[in-house]
């Protein structure tokens, strides 16, 4: 079980530097947005309640200095990335599948009304770019890239490119080559 959870979060640092394992160099340079989900899989997988007290004390403090607000509860699949800081809102009850790469300015939000009325699911393999709005209950499917700036309120199926306001949804089954780099 504890070989599993270490899993996980080499997972997440294999995404972003390519190789599990780092050196203390590059621990001490790593970008704060890593380090966030370093101490958000730490949280996540800790049973010591001094030690997930702690943890949620310094992801806080962090996730408020570069301004993301994932909530230590979220369901996040492994190999999660976010290449450069900014600012970031995502719904505690949304699920992310393994292999995502995060942008600045994403939104992962709650529709109060409506047929879609609840959080979005978004599965395996997904690039979200920069400004993007993903909201309501819908599912974006697997192998998506959804390009800047769209705002997304609408079941997405597996290969397919989106973007714009309103969604534009362009089938393709090589969406995400090239933007899905060091899979996990």
């Amino acid at each position: 079980m504890e070989s599993r959870k270490a899993e996980i979060l080499h997972c997440d640092v294999f995404r972003y530097f390519g190789q599990y394992k780092i050196g203390l160099f590059k621990y001490l340079i790593m970008p704060r947005q890593v380090k966030y989900f370093i101490l958000f899989r730490k949280y996540q997988t800790v049973s010591n309640k001094y030690l997930k007290c702690l943890y949620k004390i310094q992801a806080k403090l962090l996730g408020r200095k570069i301004q993301m607000d994932i909530p230590l509860e979220t369901k996040i699949g492994r190999g999660i990335v976010m290449y450069h800081e900014g600012q970031v809102a995502i719904h505690p009850d949304a699920t992310i599948g393994k292999n995502v790469t995060i942008s600045p300015g994403l939104v992962v939000g709650h529709s109060p009304r409506g047929k879609t009325k609840g959080v979005p699911t978004i599965g395996d393999n997904v690039w979200l770019g920069q400004n993007v709005a993903v909201v309501g209950k819908i599912t974006v499917g697997k192998n998506v890239l959804i390009a800047p700036n769209s705002f997304v309120n609408v079941n997405i199926p597996d290969n397919s490119i989106v973007f714009g306001n309103p969604c534009v949804i362009k089938k393709s089954l090589n969406a995400t080559d090239g933007y899905i780099k060091n899979k996990v």
